[in-house]
């Protein structure tokens, strides 16, 4: 594999801001990360755990592929 962003894509921005505009720290201490590690992933430039991914899609109660998408 090579350097460069992660294939993947997320909706991690957009679903914050339609959960009352919750914050990236506020997501980031639901999952148990910190929020640079969301403000990393928000910008593609880091995969989360599957762990993580999973964290994050019941914190906004959507299916996985709704907030991550494989671009390869």
């Amino acid at each position: 594999m090579g350097k460069g962003p992660p294939p993947i894509e997320n909706r991690i921005r957009e679903l914050r801001f339609h959960a009352s505009e919750m914050t990236q720290a506020q997501l980031a201490e639901r999952i148990g990360v910190t929020r640079q590690t969301v403000v990393a992933m928000e910008q593609n430039k880091y995969s989360p755990s599957l762990e993580a991914a999973f964290r994050i899609a019941q914190v906004f109660g959507v299916e996985i592929t709704e907030v991550f998408q494989w671009r390869g």
